[in-house]
């Protein structure tokens, strides 16, 4: 089976287009302001309008209320939601409900406890995602794409009833290592694409994808 990816952070039409070409399966859309990925509801809309079907659109939501993501979805059209803050399973479901659409956790790493706290949404999100937890001295954290990565061997071996994705800290040299180590079947990636946040690099997202992919 083939190893899905999703480029997270995307912000400009070179980005986009080197992941559609590159064969992305996913591509991420940030709605968190602070995020130096950041686009606006609008910005995202005219950035995808030409996208291919295909290509799985995920929208990236930190602590949102509902109206943020009512606002969003009434510009851009997405395929799924992303909830990287710190949402309960309650809310995940509720968010899951009021939408409609598929829901993505972000789960965030450091330890075995973390890991095993992802058993409290499989009831209420359609899929997983591993992320890195930061160190609490790391002062300046994003809720994602800090190029931070945690120990893959937390994965290995585990398995869950909801498709998961492996985030943090990957890049073009460690993906396929990562994604062995862990049995991942999709991966996630932002700050390993990039010249400096914000900042994708087209040469770098293709080398992703075909690292990822085995090419």
């Amino acid at each position: 089976m083939a190893i899905e990816v999703k480029i997270c952070g995307v912000n400009a039409p070179e980005a986009l287009a080197a992941a559609v070409e590159a064969g992305a399966d996913y591509v991420g859309l940030n709605f968190y302001p602070p995020s130096p990925r950041s686009v606006t509801p609008d910005q995202a809309a005219a950035l995808t309008a030409a996208a291919p079907t295909r290509l799985c659109k995920v929208g990236l939501f930190v602590d949102a209320e509902d109206a943020t993501i009512a606002k969003t979805l009434a510009a851009v059209g997405l395929d799924m939601l992303q909830l990287h803050g710190g949402e309960s399973p309650a809310r995940v479901a509720q968010i899951r409900a009021r939408f409609g659409l598929p829901v993505m956790k972000a789960v965030k790493i450091a330890g075995p406890e973390d890991v095993a706290a992802a058993e409290a949404y499989l009831g209420v999100a359609d899929r997983l995602l591993f992320d890195a937890k930061p160190p609490k001295e790391m002062t300046e954290a994003l809720p994602g794409g800090n190029a931070l990565a945690f120990d893959w061997q937390l994965l290995a071996g585990k398995t869950w009833p909801i498709p998961w994705m492996l985030s943090g800290g990957l890049d073009p040299d460690n993906v396929a290592e990562a994604a062995r180590i862990s049995g991942a079947r999709a991966v996630d990636v932002s700050s390993g694409i990039e010249d400096r946040p914000g900042l994708k690099n087209p040469d770098k997202i293709h080398a992703f994808l075909a690292a990822a992919k085995g090419r």
